[in-house]
């Protein structure tokens, strides 16, 4: 049986969304799968009453090098042998899932973001075809007037040390919700080592706009040309950010494809928790009455 681990980075705000999706993680994947979530310093203790047999949270300051010091009051980091850019929250949280493989044991990561649920039976199962682990890729996603996407194509291939991309469109990797086989996460990262020359971490945190998912994506496709089999629709994805209100956000999951194991409707869109959980129980009575 393939041992899974889930990696969520989390922070207080999204609190209230972390608990909703560790009840469906222990609801929904087998008991020997631990979810890990990652929070700033002052973020420790608002999420220690998840800690427990199956979740373990982290500081995710842990992960960096004491060559990494917290600038006060802020979630900003600096690397005073090179201090500029800092490392910023954001990317902080992307640096937490690609390091994690160096404390997990197991063999494959749920890269899932605190406004994602399950609300499917998980395993790495849920996410393979003829024991190969998919790839999310959706194809000619990234269109020209997706500036961050195309930029953050630009910097995969520059940590990658690959040829400039083509021309838009551009296959999308950014998803709620995704497995990542660790073996590859480490050669991802000896790769940029080699092609940097220096510690993976240190080349990915210097750069002001990153994404893992596409690195990881390019790097599967363009690195090892793995051709891995491809799964777009594991996770029902809505990244509207205007708040919905029950009836909107039960209509959302009315439309649950029969293949989705998971739901997320974004954080940035500030939906009421009430109609979140409106939107959850109905996934339940769409599974059921399928």
């Amino acid at each position: 049986m393939t041992k899974l681990a889930v990696i969520t980075p989390s922070y207080a705000q999204d609190a209230e969304l972390f608990a909703e999706l560790h009840r469906s993680v222990l609801e929904f994947t087998s008991e020997d799968t631990i979810h890990h979530v990652f929070v700033p310093p002052g973020d420790r203790e608002t999420f220690a009453r998840f800690e427990g047999p199956r979740c373990h949270v982290w500081v995710r300051s842990e992960l960096l090098p004491r060559t990494y010091l917290r600038m006060p009051g802020t979630d900003l980091y600096v690397n005073y042998r090179r201090p500029w850019p800092p490392l910023r929250g954001w990317v902080m949280q992307q640096t937490v899932k690609i390091a994690a493989v160096g404390l997990i044991d197991a063999d494959a990561l749920l890269i899932v973001d605190s406004d994602a649920v399950l609300v499917r039976p998980t395993s790495a199962g849920s996410f393979s075809v003829d024991g190969r682990l998919c790839l999310y890729r959706l194809e000619n996603g990234v269109t020209a007037s997706m500036e961050r996407h195309v930029i953050w194509h630009r910097v995969a291939r520059e940590l990658l040390g690959l040829p400039p991309a083509p021309p838009t469109p551009l296959p999308d990797y950014v998803t709620a919700l995704t497995f990542w086989d660790p073996e590859i996460v480490r050669a991802m990262q000896r790769r940029i080592t080699q092609v940097t020359g220096r510690d993976w971490l240190e080349s990915f945190n210097s750069r002001l706009h990153v994404s893992e998912f596409i690195l990881y994506g390019v790097f599967v496709d363009e690195v090892l040309k793995a051709a891995p089999p491809v799964n777009t629709t594991i996770c029902h994805l809505s990244y509207h950010h205007e708040p919905w209100d029950e009836a909107q956000a039960v209509a959302f999951a009315d439309r649950l494809p029969p293949e989705a194991v998971g739901m997320m409707i974004s954080a940035k869109s500030h939906t009421p928790m009430e109609a979140r959980m409106a939107a959850i129980r109905r996934c339940a009575q769409v599974i059921e009455s399928s």
